[in-house]
């Protein structure tokens, strides 16, 4: 609950940054607003990311046959994973607007 309620507050932050980016008139402070809201994009992301791994890691353990004392490995192997999924993507680039 405490993930869902901080990822919307800061996709908030995004928007009134953005937003702020586009009302004022000086090039610097745009770019400070600008910044700020790539910034919380970044942290967003990181979020994300953390959500991702317990449960791909938990996956991995299902699939595996849930064995005992092996959590570390499939956390390590999700964490794996999901870093090659991610710097996949940023190699393939932008998908396409259909």
């Amino acid at each position: 609950m405490f993930a869902v309620d901080e990822q919307k507050k800061i996709e908030h932050q995004i928007e009134l940054a953005t937003r702020a980016a586009a009302l004022v008139k000086d090039e610097t402070t745009i770019q400070r607003f600008r910044n700020f809201a790539e910034e919380l994009k970044r942290k967003l992301l990181r979020m994300m990311r953390r959500g991702q791994v317990p449960t791909r890691a938990y996956e991995l353990w299902e699939q595996a046959g849930r064995p005992a004392d092996r959590e570390v490995e499939f956390w390590l192997e999700a964490e794996q994973q999901i870093e090659q999924e991610r710097e996949q993507r940023k190699l393939s680039g932008p998908p396409e607007k259909r």
